[in-house]
């Protein structure tokens, strides 16, 4: 079941812009068009862009290529001119920007510094974060910054089960983390950020699902988020994967092997709406090309207008309308796997 939340929404709705809705009316309408007439096209800019901090990782959780140190592309941080670059060109009509792909944010020095720049430009704030490093002055900042979303990723609630994907993190901290920011958004009066706790559900957590959402309101927290896990290798099953079929991602053929829970379609609105940028400045179609294997162009070289409507990201479109199961990327696809609470 979804919640709407007021103070998020309504602080949501104050980023709403005429030149940003009407981009985003353009993108809506292309995407439309492009489903009825089977050819790519592709009006505006993105509504959302996601900007990686950097690849570095304080944990070693195990299907995580940060976590694994598995790149194959340069790891590193962004630099904070390159980013107030994109932004600056992007601002008017895109509406959102996540600070986030792979690594931790809170790993870059100037990542307070970031996230203020892009709120005095009127842009929808949100990090995602392991959350070691919220101690009580990085909280406080946090709020200060003027983040507009926090996702905390919390998926155990005791430290055993924490663990058991979250390898080398400490449960006690995180909980704090959440508690500081939860302190100082009521001590600087902020109804910023919105706290969520997001929860991937193993096989080994599935237990603690009636409880997070009485604990995380006690932490501070305002929305508990159930998210499916992803698996690399589930083809043959894998410990990790909920006994509960509507937490799971994958699901057991007759054959006795597992498949994605739902078909791919030859659409995906994720392309029209929304792009990746890592944090050397690749534009990468989306967060499943971890690795940057689908290069669609290259901001230290080219303005980002030009690559998004470029003949790369073009064809790339209309090779997802022909036949989305050739894209290796897709294949393990989250679109309509996550499940709210």
């Amino acid at each position: 079941m979804g919640y709407f939340y007021w103070a998020d929404g309504l602080n949501a709705a104050r980023k709403i812009t005429i030149h940003r809705a009407w981009n985003a009316a353009c993108v809506l309408a292309s995407y439309y068009l492009t489903r009825l007439t089977g050819r790519a096209v592709q009006w505006g800019l993105p509504i959302s862009i996601s900007i990686e901090p950097t690849t570095a990782c304080n944990l070693r959780c195990p299907e995580c290529p940060s976590g694994l140190r598995a790149f194959s592309r340069p790891t590193g941080r962004v630099r904070a001119d390159f980013f107030r670059r994109v932004v600056d060109e992007l601002s008017r009509y895109t509406y959102s920007l996540y600070f986030y792909f792979q690594g931790e944010p809170y790993l870059h020095p100037e990542f307070f510094e970031m996230v203020r720049y892009a709120h005095e430009r009127g842009l929808y704030t949100v990090t995602s974060t392991n959350g070691h490093f919220l101690d009580p002055e990085r909280a406080r900042r946090t709020v200060e910054a003027g983040l507009d979303r926090l996702i905390v990723s919390v998926d155990g609630l005791t430290q055993e089960t924490y663990e058991r994907y979250r390898a080398g993190g400490q449960l006690e901290r995180v909980v704090q983390g959440i508690r500081e920011v939860a302190h100082w958004k009521r001590r600087l009066r902020s109804r910023r950020p919105h706290i969520v706790v997001q929860f991937l559900v193993f096989r080994h957590n599935e237990d603690q699902i009636a409880d997070v959402r009485r604990l995380a309101r006690q932490w501070g927290a305002n929305e508990v988020r159930l998210k499916s896990a992803q698996v690399y290798d589930y083809q043959q099953g894998h410990p990790l994967i909920p006994q509960q079929e509507r937490y799971a991602r994958y699901v057991r053929q007759p054959d006795g092997t597992w498949a994605p829970r739902h078909a791919l379609l030859n659409r995906c609105w994720r392309l029209w709406r929304a792009c990746v940028i890592t944090w050397d400045g690749i534009v990468v179609p989306c967060c499943f090309d971890k690795d940057a294997q689908y290069r669609l162009g290259d901001l230290k070289a080219t303005a980002f207008r030009n690559i998004w409507h470029g003949p790369a990201y073009r064809q790339f479109r209309q090779r997802l309308l022909r036949g989305r199961k050739a894209i290796d990327i897709c294949s393990n696809c989250s679109e309509g796997c996550r499940v709210w609470v």
